[in-house]
């Protein structure tokens, strides 16, 4: 894969996130992970770009100094996995820790359990839901109830992804968006990167507001690559879709 990063896309303001996954099950491979795609698809419209993602172990050093890192480097960071009840959710303890903060049972956090389960059901399992650290707020959880949380610029949620999507339409209005990225996308056949990549670097010195991506593909039979470019402005997009096209053109085998 060719990448080519223009220097300059600063016309607007952009705001950032991180996206840090917790759970051993996921760098086992017993899991999947799909909330990645889901936030940052979530964050796209918003005018937020995703500026990295980790998946992290159950550990809560590691846990706690990756919140504190993110916390410091993004506009925004979310976390998923970790805050349910049983003994090896801890995130919620790495959060308060990464913090300084405390920790307690908050009645508030109890009452949209309540909505749940009965007084007679809230064992301390599942009281160990309503452990927020201090001074975050709530984030509502339609699905299950048990709610995530808000702690600085720091969104925690739950880690299974049908849970996790129902917490999201609670968190786009705390968002204070950037400038929209847009993306365009143009496909080649018969011509591989090398021969692209003269063109592509041309291409990119033209334009100051402009990140360029080259993605290759084969077949038993063919090959090409599919060209992505993504900038704040729909009208450079635009030029650069018919350079793009005018380099296939000139490289095309069929000439």
């Amino acid at each position: 894969m060719l990448r080519y990063i223009a220097r300059g896309m600063t016309d607007k303001k952009k705001v950032t996130a991180g996206i840090l996954l917790i759970g051993d099950e996921l760098l086992s491979g017993r899991t999947q992970d799909t909330n990645l795609a889901t936030i940052a698809k979530f964050l796209e419209p918003l005018g937020v770009q995703v500026g990295e993602a980790r998946i992290l172990s159950d550990n809560a050093d590691v846990i706690r100094d990756s919140v504190r890192k993110f916390s410091e480097r993004f506009d925004y960071v979310f976390t998923t996995g970790g805050i349910g009840p049983t003994h090896d959710d801890i995130t919620a303890d790495c959060i308060a820790a990464a913090f300084g903060l405390g920790i307690s049972e908050r009645e508030d956090a109890l009452d949209e359990l309540r909505k749940r389960y009965e007084e007679s059901e809230l064992n301390a399992a599942r009281r160990r839901m309503a452990r927020i650290p201090d001074g975050a707020y709530l984030i509502d959880n339609p699905v299950s109830q048990a709610p995530g949380f808000q702690t600085h610029n720091v969104f925690t949620l739950a880690g299974v992804p049908q849970i996790m999507r129902g917490m999201l339409a609670d968190i786009t209005h705390r968002i204070e968006g950037g400038a929209k990225v847009y993306q365009i996308s143009v496909e080649a056949t018969g011509i591989g990167e090398g021969n692209a990549a003269a063109g592509l670097a041309e291409i990119e010195m033209k334009y100051g507001d402009v990140s360029i991506g080259s993605y290759p593909w084969f077949n038993e039979s063919l090959r090409g690559i599919n060209f992505v470019a993504r900038s704040v402005s729909e009208t450079t997009l635009a030029q650069v879709k018919s350079d793009l096209e005018a380099l296939i053109l000139l490289l095309s085998p069929e000439r």
